[in-house]
């Protein structure tokens, strides 16, 4: 027993000492290092325990004890949180160039992602190279003009959907539907082919695929943690990654072969993003190989299907508990629209309060809440702090939006707030909201982005009165989240269309 002691003894003095000197080392390299204030890092897993299940409201709580530039210690990797809109500008503005670099997570490397990626390739002429392209081929206000008569289509077919369903008081799955639209208005942009019919299981499949990437993507892993756990991939993260990324590779091989047929086939040429970039891999095959291709139609897949659907649900959902809110979209709709065929993507500068529903859910409910993970490429000094070369750093744009010190009633749905002369635009250019991103590393599909939530909402409003199901009361309808890259809807938005006029809604 004495040994058995004795042996107890050493391991508790041990623990004691190696966390002393643990605590000790940090408290020392935070002077020398001039590091931004944190909670103490316990040995070894630092602040993982402060991540919890939704890191962006566990970092928005902390930030109101260390304030607005925050260091932690998650595992052995350094990560500092912005969490207000100056510091904001700082990173995304001031030093641009210094924190355009991106913190890839182990999750990102599956199937070598990282290396072909528009999101995640540090900014070099590769990265250029792939902007560019998009910009050319897609995201041009050119382009964009040339496909309206395509979104047109798509949106008229969730307009008959919705009334069908009027028709026979059927339950929509508003989530299920903004997906569907959203994916058959990018896969026309990409394929010109429908990925999905409404109520179809194809749609539910891919829905699946889109959010199982996004999920795990967003969630805390412990390879990124302790990078020598990679290899082993502990809670199979990466594997689950990329088995979801082999079946969408799947399905667009099938296009890609279906497309290359027929161009051998046919003097006939698709306008859409596809054939351009099979036009340019043939000219430039040894810079931009199939693979490459594949890689970025994923991006572009995953970006245009699932920010903008889940954006319409956030912004539908705040709409039925505030039904005097969606009376005034309704009201500003048929004022602007008259007796025209419908909304055309140039009234969308007319809806000013269509707009400002949409920046106010961007304010409360951003889809991607933490942006994509920048990196500091060098030594950078902000506020008298030191952002370590290689720090991993996460904008909490959904903390920037729920400040108190920024906005009135900041918990509140008011898009009132949006209205006025003050104009707060969503384009990377007021640091109060950035749901985009901002700087070189913006998103590049905010073009897109921009007309395919305001036409889908108005979709959605235009015509239509909607209630709840089972008598649920607006104040009673769940708004909780599940965290993501992107965060949805804990529980699918479900409602009644009880009235709905046959009205064209048009882009």
């Amino acid at each position: 027993m004495a040994l058995f002691d004795a042996i107890i003894w050493l391991a508790l003095f041990f623990v004691i000492w190696a966390s002393t000197y643990f605590l000790v080392s940090e408290l020392r390299s935070r002077r020398i290092a001039r590091l931004p204030p944190g909670p103490y890092p316990i040995p070894i897993i630092g602040n993982i325990l402060n991540v919890g299940q939704k890191p962006h409201e566990s970092f928005a709580k902390l930030s109101k004890i260390y304030g607005p530039l925050m260091s932690l210690k998650l595992g052995s990797k350094r990560t500092v949180v912005v969490s207000s809109p100056t510091i904001a500008s700082e990173v995304l503005q001031k030093y641009d160039q210094l924190f355009s670099g991106r913190a890839v997570a182990n999750a990102v490397q599956a199937l070598d992602h990282d290396k072909a990626s528009i999101v995640f390739l540090p900014a070099s002429s590769q990265w250029r190279n792939l902007r560019k392209i998009c910009k050319e081929q897609l995201f041009s206000l050119q382009k964009l003009d040339a496909s309206q008569g395509s979104r047109r289509e798509k949106l008229q077919e969730l307009c008959d959907y919705l009334q069908r369903c009027s028709v026979s008081r059927k339950i929509v799955n508003v989530s299920d539907a903004a997906f569907t639209t959203s994916l058959n208005l990018i896969s026309r942009s990409l394929f010109s082919v429908d990925f999905a019919n409404y109520d179809s299981n194809s749609s539910q499949e891919l829905k699946g695929i889109v959010w199982g990437i996004m999920k795990n993507v967003g969630a805390p892993n412990l390879a990124d943690y302790f990078p020598v756990l990679q290899m082993i991939d502990p809670q199979g993260i990466r594997r689950r990654i990329t088995f979801y990324m082999q079946r969408l590779f799947a399905i667009f091989d099938d296009v890609i072969d279906e497309r290359l047929q027929v161009r051998g086939t046919s003097e006939t040429k698709k306008n859409d993003l596809l054939e351009g970039l099979l036009d340019h891999s043939i000219k430039n095959e040894s810079e931009f190989c199939r693979n490459d291709l594949k890689h970025l139609l994923l991006d572009l897949f995953l970006a245009g299907t699932e920010t903008a659907s889940v954006t319409v649900e956030w912004a539908m959902a705040e709409l039925l508990r505030s039904p005097d809110k969606i009376a005034n979209i309704r009201a500003e709709l048929k004022e602007v629209i008259g007796k025209k065929e419908g909304v055309q993507e140039s009234d969308i500068s007319r809806l000013p309060y269509l707009q400002a529903v949409i920046k106010e859910t961007f304010r409360l409910h951003p889809p991607a809440p933490l942006l994509i993970p920048h990196k500091a490429d060098e030594d950078v000094e902000i506020n008298g702090f030191i952002v370590p070369k290689n720090t991993e750093v996460l904008v909490n744009v959904w903390a920037s939006g729920r400040d108190p010190t920024m906005w009135s009633n900041p918990e509140n749905f008011e898009p009132e707030r949006f209205l006025g002369s003050d104009i707060i635009d969503v384009r990377g250019q007021h640091f109060e909201l950035i749901p985009f991103g901002a700087g070189r590393r913006i998103c590049p599909g905010l073009p897109l982005g921009y007309r395919m939530v305001h036409l889908m909402l108005a979709s959605f409003i235009y015509n239509i009165d909607w209630k709840l199901e089972d008598g649920m009361k607006p104040e009673d309808l769940d708004m909780e989240e599940k965290f993501g890259l992107t965060v949805q809807r804990a529980w699918p938005l479900k409602a009644i269309p009880v009235k709905l006029r046959l009205q064209y809604i048009a882009i």
